[in-house]
């Protein structure tokens, strides 16, 4: 059996868990971990999860939740608040939709609502105007966007909001693999926005998780 050392005192230290990592770690190691958050009564997210090993743990875990698209392994699914307006997540394509997804199931994992707006893009510029007025209602906006990446830019031009925007690998040519959006987002002149690592919705998630956190005691 494989050794692993897991951080229980993250949420203590922290205010959030340990989230795991399940690209590179096998089935059987999976199992013994998600195994031990079971036995002490805790949630656990893995991402990053290929499908054939997701359907494997669903074997192990029946009442867990498995999201194929963005690879996202839940051991309990959360109930939803909707009516909670704290987090939008736009992204430019519907080809885009792994990422958002890994972003909404990390907040379901911190019990925070979020709320996904996808198919958005600066390529059909009213759908993302027709929405705006209802994007204005969140606190924190997470924009996800592939190819060259423009969508943070026009967003951090219309909204006074914290933007955390995630480059995804969505492309071809040049814009293969998401260095181009990652280029095009880190050299935005919309000022002040957040870039985060290519396909990284987890980590945006959780940037938009730390500055909730201190809104709660503004």
């Amino acid at each position: 059996m494989a050794e692993f050392n897991l951080d229980h005192d993250r949420s203590s230290r922290l205010g959030f868990p340990e989230v795991i990592y399940g690209g590179a770690k096998p089935v059987g190691l999976l199992v013994d971990i998600l195994t031990e958050y079971q036995s002490k009564g805790q949630n656990a997210l893995i991402t990053k999860l290929q499908a054939d090993k997701g359907e494997t743990l669903l074997k192990q875990f029946p009442s867990a939740f498995f999201d194929v698209i963005s690879g996202c392994f839940l051991l309990q699914l959360n109930i939803d608040k909707p009516e909670a307006k704290k987090v939008a997540i736009l992204s430019a394509g519907s080809s885009d939709q792994y990422v958002v997804n890994e972003a909404y199931y990390t907040f379901n994992l911190l019990k925070e609502p979020a709320t996904r707006f996808t198919d958005i893009g600066v390529a059909g510029i009213h759908r993302l105007m027709a929405r705006l007025d209802e994007i204005k209602e969140y606190k924190v906006i997470i924009v996800v966007a592939g190819f060259e990446g423009a969508l943070p830019s026009v967003v951090g031009g219309l909204l006074n909001r914290p933007i955390i925007a995630v480059p995804t690998s969505t492309g071809y040519g040049v814009a293969a693999g998401g260095h181009t959006a990652l280029h095009g987002m880190l050299s935005s002149c919309a000022n002040g926005i957040t870039v985060t690592n290519i396909d990284n919705g987890y980590g945006a998630a959780m940037a938009a998780y730390r500055i909730l956190q201190l809104l709660k005691f503004a």
